[in-house]
């Protein structure tokens, strides 16, 4: 009968161990991946975040996405009924929601000449164009034959969903425990 128990109690050992172990993979992983992360923004354009306002019908939309470990970054987007025609497009910062007209921190590629098309752009930024970015210092202008300041306007704003692979990733680890605790329960 003490040896039935002392099985027993050495299979219980194997599988508390086996969970500890498939815990520390687990915790191990999303360290590691919390060190270096995409980092995904939104962007909504219109003449109402120029400064001053701008009356148009025209409006914007767009995205970036940031390596946080690199700086790497690429951004997209499109434009629509700008009452002139295209004429430039930036990145400009650092200036808070509101805040009047700040400096060029990178020119866009953008569809010219035209009061509908795209712009898009890639590269790397700096530690601190990074940090202006994350805290939500930066926008995009769209400037036009009409209103050459910039006739429609949006902030770069860090986007409220998370990245696809993350949530994926903490429920493979969720599915992982619980298929552990299943298992556990049946012997």
């Amino acid at each position: 009968m003490e040896r039935a128990a002392s099985g027993e109690g050495i299979d219980r050992m194997r599988r508390n161990l086996s969970l500890a172990l498939l815990a520390s993979v687990v915790v191990a992983f999303f360290a590691g991946s919390a060190r270096a992360a995409t980092v995904y923004f939104d962007i909504l354009l219109d003449g109402l975040q120029e400064t001053p306002p701008i009356a148009t019908p025209a409006f914007g939309d767009g995205t970036l996405t940031l390596d946080d470990a690199t700086g790497d970054y690429t951004i997209s987007g499109n434009f629509y009924d700008l009452l002139g025609v295209s004429n430039n497009a930036h990145i400009h910062g650092p200036a808070a929601i509101g805040a009047g007209p700040a400096g060029v921190v990178v020119g866009l590629t953008f569809d010219i000449g035209v009061s509908t098309g795209t712009y898009s752009g890639a590269g790397t930024f700096t530690a601190l164009q990074m940090a202006d970015l994350l805290d939500e210092l930066y926008y995009v202008n769209i400037h036009s034959s009409v209103h050459g300041g910039g006739e429609i306007r949006g902030q770069i704003l860090v986007s409220p969903i998370p990245e696809p692979s993350s949530a994926l990733l903490v429920g493979l680890g969720l599915a992982a425990v619980a298929a552990a605790a299943r298992r556990r329960g049946r012997a």
